[in-house]
């Protein structure tokens, strides 16, 4: 395979113009969709999660970062979906019932993306029996809660409860975050793990799912 680090720096640098130019460059010389995400493209948000824990990084650049790794995402999955290529595993996101707030949940969802996994966004305001519903009859996979006021924290509470009424509990892994969220909290509500910024929900996730700590 060609060497493509410069989409690794475009995703780094949260240039999304350029992003887009070198995926569509690499796909059109035949490149390995698949090989591009793993070899580039998840390293790349790994190192914005490691500059974003030292603060190198900051929110606005954790954005743009984010929204040049979607725009490659956009390109390669697809191509992924057709050739049956494995993504690092799924996780099913929603801010909890009576929360509006999504800035931190959508930042979540960046790292995610950027770190291989399949995402599927509830929104806000998500009521418990939604979250039951998204998971359905699937196994192995991640329920995620956002909340940023105290008010509506104690609702992920019911959402656990809910998936364990749904006989669904034992299938899926529950991680919690948000501003008011502690591990403390965490814990008590029976939630399988919580993260206290969007960088080190990728390694939570993987931890959970039992994959490798890193790509």
């Amino acid at each position: 395979m060609s060497d493509y680090a410069d989409l690794y720096q475009a995703i780094l640098e949260g240039n999304a113009k350029k992003a887009k130019e070198v995926t569509e460059r690499a796909l059109a010389e035949g490149a390995d969709p698949l090989e591009l995400l793993d070899r580039y493209m998840i390293p790349a948000m790994d190192e914005v999660g490691r500059r974003f824990d030292c603060q190198e990084y900051f929110v606005p650049e954790l954005l743009i970062a984010g929204r040049a790794m979607e725009t490659a995402l956009q390109l390669i999955s697809p191509l992924l979906a057709e050739g049956g290529g494995a993504r690092a595993g799924k996780v099913i996101i929603g801010t909890v019932k009576g929360d509006i707030h999504d800035i931190g949940k959508n930042l979540v969802i960046s790292m995610l993306k950027g770190g291989g996994f399949e995402v599927i966004d509830l929104g806000v305001d998500v009521p418990a029996e939604r979250f039951v519903e998204a998971v359905g009859n699937q196994e192995n996979i991640i329920v995620a809660m956002s909340a940023l006021l105290t008010t509506t924290m104690g609702y992920m509470r019911e959402v656990i409860k809910a998936l364990r009424e749904a006989g669904i509990r034992d299938r899926v892994k529950v991680m919690v975050g948000g501003a008011p969220i502690t591990q403390r909290f965490a814990d008590e509500i029976g939630a399988d793990g919580y993260s206290e910024n969007a960088s080190g929900a990728v390694g939570l996730a993987r931890r959970l799912l039992g994959l490798a700590s890193s790509a």
